[in-house]
């Protein structure tokens, strides 16, 4: 996980409100995402991925998943303040459109809370939903730099939240930590779904049998999909 934690699918969609499903928060700055199915798509997508064990973290470093915040997408914004621009409310910025000084998480998708940011003094992270330290140990580390570069500056995989709840995630799956925000969850495991589908990420035993009981307590949940390319910019370069 970047401690940073927002994105380049961009505005925010608002999921039919059923028990322990929340507003999305997986789209970004190139427009709209497209979703796809019900909650059959999302179970029908966790028994698609493949199921290993955790590898060694051995190699991993964050250098390996290229500079942070790359503006991968060429909207001359850096990922993280395109995310920020996508999750905050009553948002300003300074020196043009990109620099984000000022907005509000109301309410934040883990806590619940509503937390103000303040550039400089920032109480809002923005989080890899799927940890780049969990993506290298399932998968990620046999990639070349490219694909790296782009899991870690895709918005679908991208959030804007509290830095202090971010902070105990750490590279946990979903067998290991969940949102305190049980509203979220079914949101939060659907998106790290879509993200491991979309990038070929395997997942363990016991965080798949994670991820269905989560999702098997929302039936509308749908499978978030969208985001960048799978690879980024050649101009861009990882160690």
């Amino acid at each position: 996980m970047t401690r940073l934690r927002g994105g380049a699918v961009a505005a925010v969609v608002v999921l039919t409100a059923v028990a322990g499903c929340h507003p999305d928060k997986t789209k970004g700055a190139s427009g709209p995402e497209q979703r796809s199915g019900g909650n059959g798509a999302v179970l029908s997508a966790v028994d698609s991925l493949a199921v290993k064990g955790r590898a060694p973290k051995t190699g991993y470093s964050r250098a390996r998943f290229g500079a942070a915040w790359a503006d991968t997408d060429s909207n001359s914004c850096d990922t993280r303040d395109d995310i920020l621009k996508r999750d905050l409310k009553d948002m300003k910025t300074a020196g043009g459109t990109c620099k984000v000084t000022y907005g509000l998480l109301e309410p934040d998708p883990y806590s619940g809370k509503e937390i103000t940011y303040k550039r400089g003094a920032s109480q809002v992270d923005i989080d890899h939903v799927v940890p780049l330290s969990d993506a290298w140990q399932k998968g990620a580390e046999y990639w070349d730099a490219s694909k790296r570069i782009a899991l870690a500056n895709d918005p679908l995989n991208l959030v804007a939240v509290d830095a202090s709840t971010n902070r105990g995630k750490g590279d946990g799956d979903a067998a290991t930590w969940l949102p305190p925000n049980g509203a979220y969850r079914c949101t939060y495991v659907a998106t790290q779904v879509a993200v491991k589908k979309k990038y070929g990420l395997w997942v363990t035993d016991a965080e798949k049998a994670a991820m269905k009981k989560v999702l098997a307590g929302c039936p509308n949940q749908k499978l978030p999909s969208g985001g960048n390319p799978t690879k980024a910019p050649e101009r861009f370069t990882a160690r």
